[in-house]
């Protein structure tokens, strides 16, 4: 390494210095690094209130109740503030949507709703409640997010209707669990695809398979941590990708259809289960689909004027995914017939091989950008959980840091890539997330029980917008259904994914109810502090 100048080594000194007083409350200093000089701020003047505030409020931080106002891109013009920058309008909120809820399962899934419905008509049926329940759920959390203006989502709503307890199970679960293993999954789907026509009639090879998923989470956690803004450039190149791959499995089906080929629409009905069982499993596989509608509230804190570009872009992103992943359907069942489709692992594959069986590859290439785009999103959003839940104090101080530098919090995005890459290692990832999805369906309903509570203990909360109370009332009830009826018919996931909630209790009597932690915690947290602002060049951020 590069030997360091004296002034560097004096101004982390003094870094350190002032950082552990601080944390012992002996100093009453505000400065800080920025662009590597040492800067005393000026009396912070109040930002001004877009909105106004009511008494019933008074449980909502100074930081939920203050709007914040638009970074702009240089960092002068930013009077020395380190933050995470509003950078995200409403084209880069629907491709955020759109770019997460549009992964690979469109390519994949239909088969399950297939399979348990057991008819064409009624698995067609399912996949437009499934938009229709997402859509109801977005507009729940659009009043959610917009009347909490904070990042984090279910976290952020959790921990204001019910506490700290709650909230903590929320992010222990996703940030050790479902977080990492998603962004695993989704590097195995990208690499499978990518793989896979280098191998047409052969086994794909396993090291392969995990180098290459690693290479993918590795690249775009570093773009991530880069810039934001070319991260949501990269979002919109992916979306038109997806979106293209989809057009082609539309327009196919609908030539097929308009040459008369429509013999599988035919008593379309016909077969259809009426096991309560089967249909919650096919709903279950729809939702698989159009998971990710809730994320972009995640972000809410980097949006510009969140209050009209969060729910504008839900009310276009929803009814758009809907219309598009019905017509693929109705594409794909015109090309295959239900037995092609129930037998394939790849219905976007096969329905290319059929079709187009001397430039079938393209097709794997394009659901492999489609899941490549999704992990980007994914990666992006997510990371955002764990440095507010840092911020709040309920997970280590050191991943509440931003990079003074790209204004990312870099320290979040290298601690859920180090834990996705861990994940790749393991054998048996889809049992764990098979284990946290009924956790994530369960703290999702215990957001929407936030939103009703919230409405009775405090009726006069200020909420730029306000559906009717028909619309959580009913989403709550379907979401309980959804939730309670795995209890039966499969109990022992549902308990597997209650224990793994439950084993973050005691850590949260250990390390974050105490108001005076042990000596040896706190100097260890001090010290792994300090060593991430060192290592990632980062700096506590400005509420």
């Amino acid at each position: 390494m590069p030997r360091q100048s004296n002034e560097a080594l004096a101004l982390r000194a003094r870094a350190r210095h002032l950082f552990l007083r601080s944390r012992h409350g002996h100093c009453q200093s505000d400065a800080r690094v920025v662009a590597g000089h040492w800067t005393k701020p000026e009396k912070k003047k109040m930002p001004a209130k877009r909105i106004p505030t009511s008494e019933t409020q008074e449980a909502l931080t100074a930081a939920e109740l203050e709007p914040m106002t638009p970074t702009e891109e240089k960092k002068e013009d930013n009077n020395g503030k380190t933050e995470l920058k509003k950078e995200l309008g409403l084209v880069e909120g629907i491709a955020i949507i759109l770019g997460i809820i549009i992964g690979s399962g469109i390519f994949i899934s239909p088969k399950g709703v297939l399979k348990e419905t057991g008819s064409v008509g009624m698995s067609l049926v399912v996949w437009v409640l499934c938009g229709f329940l997402s859509m109801i759920g977005a507009l729940c959390y659009a009043e959610l997010g917009t009347s909490i203006p904070k990042s984090g989502g279910d976290y952020a709503y959790i921990n204001t209707a019910f506490g700290s307890l709650p909230s903590f199970l929320f992010l222990w679960v996703a940030n050790l669990i479902f977080v990492p293993t998603t962004n695993a999954i989704m590097g195995l789907t990208f690499a499978k695809y990518v793989i896979q026509p280098f191998f047409p009639e052969c086994e794909l090879p396993n090291s392969a398979v995990r180098l290459l998923a690693a290479l993918a989470i590795c690249f775009l956690t570093f773009i991530n941590c880069w810039n934001v803004r070319l991260t949501t450039r990269l979002q919109n190149c992916f979306m038109v990708t997806k979106v293209g791959a989809l057009c082609i499995v539309i327009l196919a089906g609908l030539v097929t259809i308009c040459m008369g080929n429509t013999q599988n629409f035919e008593n379309s009905f016909e077969g259809t289960k009426t096991d309560p069982g089967s249909i919650a499993v096919s709903f279950y596989s729809g939702i698989f689909s159009y998971a990710g509608w809730n994320y972009l509230n995640f972000m809410t804190e980097e949006l510009k004027n969140p209050f009209v570009n969060l729910p504008r872009a839900i009310y276009i992103s929803l009814p758009l995914v809907t219309l598009v992943y019905v017509l693929a359907n109705v594409g794909y069942l015109a090309v295959l017939t239900p037995t092609e489709m129930l037998a394939s692992d790849a219905i976007a594959v096969t329905m290319a091989d059929k079709l187009f069986p001397y430039c079938s590859w393209i097709m794997p290439i394009l659901v492999a950008v489609s899941a490549f785009g999704g992990l980007s999103v994914h990666i992006m959003t997510s990371s955002r959980l764990c440095f507010v839940g840092a911020r709040q104090g309920h997970f280590p101080d050191c991943l509440a840091l931003i990079n003074y530098k790209c204004n990312t919090p870099t320290p979040s995005l290298f601690f859920l890539g180090c834990f996705s890459l861990l994940y790749l290692c393991t054998t048996d990832i889809y049992s764990l997330i098979e284990y946290s999805s009924f956790v994530e369906s369960l703290f999702i309903l215990i957001s929407i029980a936030g939103l009703l509570f919230m409405r009775w203990q405090r009726p006069n909360m200020i909420r730029p917008i306000r559906v009717n109370l028909l619309i959580p009332c009913a989403f709550f009830l379907i979401c309980g259904f959804l939730v309670f009826l795995p209890l039966y018919v499969r109990p022992w996931e549902v308990g597997m994914g209650i224990l793994i909630t439950v084993s973050g209790i005691p850590a949260y009597f250990l390390f974050v109810y105490p108001q005076n932690k042990p000596a040896l915690i706190r100097k260890l947290l001090d010290i792994l502090t300090v060593g991430t602002q060192q290592l990632f060049l980062s700096v506590q951020g400005d509420d």
